[in-house]
Formats: C-alpha cells, structure tokens, sequence
C-alpha cells in the first residue's frame, strides 16, 4: 500500500463574520490536509470585497485574519488574496496540493471566477475539491437576522 504523505491545502474567502460554515469547511481543509500538512487560508481584502460584493466586511482585515490565526488546530498560515478577482498569483504563491471550496461553488464556476481552467490546474498539478456546504448558514444571512431583529 502506499504511503500517505501530508498535504498543503489551499482555501480563500472573506471569512466575515465567522460562523458554523467557515468552521466547518477548515474542518475539512485539515482533515484532507492531514495532522502535519498545512491549511492555508488566502483571505479577501476589504477594497477587494467592497469591489466584488458591492460593500465592506463588517470586519476589517486585519481583524478577520487575527481571528482566522486564532484558529490554530484548523489553520496553519493566513495569506492575503494579493489578485483579488484573479487569485492565481495567490495560489501560484502558496503552491498547494489541493484547492478547497464549498460546494456552493459548483453552481457558481469557480474556475471561471478564479480565471483558471481545468488544464491549468493539472499543469500546476493541483487538485480542486469541493466539500458540502450549510445551506442555510452564511454572514449574509447572520446579517439579515440581526437586520430585523
């Protein structure tokens, strides 16, 4: 049988707000990366999410990543996304095995978001891994509860 070796995983987001879904998406970032690989997280700019999604996190940067590098049984390295729409730089950077992201991406072509292509990836010799995602768990719903509460 072969012999497993550790992994370096890759995932990226804006991580507001953390909750439930952030949670458990680093969950399986470190259970695919393995006790000694590593989880690396490639976090969103303010200016990039205020351009993307139209308004700033309630969170600034450098407070997202401090709580993020609190989570140190889950994540290894906190990164930021320097290509902001187009984080190949950022992924060319870290040099993962595997990039992970919430299977609410495959109704939203995240290599088509990313600006890479499945030729790409293999000639990076990376893998794509999309894991289950809390439907009803996300910072713009938390956001919607304490609006009308």
């Amino acid at each position: 049988m072969k012999e497993r070796r550790d992994l370096r995983v890759y995932t990226g987001g804006t991580f507001d707000l953390p909750h439930r879904g952030h949670i458990d998406l680093l969950g399986w970032c470190r259970e695919i990366a393995g006790e000694d690989g590593e989880v690396v997280v490639s976090l969103n700019t303010d200016e990039f999410v205020e351009r993307y999604k139209g308004k700033r996190p309630v969170i600034k940067y450098g407070d997202r990543k401090a709580i993020l590098e609190e989570f140190t049984s889950l994540v290894d390295r906190v990164v930021e996304n320097v290509g902001g729409e187009d984080s190949k730089q950022t992924i060319m950077n870290v040099a993962p095995d595997i990039i992970v992201v919430g299977s609410d991406w495959l109704f939203k072509d995240y290599m088509k978001q990313m600006d890479f292509t499945p030729e790409w990836l293999e000639e990076q010799n990376i893998a794509l891994c999309y894991i289950p995602r809390h439907r009803n768990i996300s910072t713009t719903n938390i956001k919607e509860v304490v609006k009308n509460e």
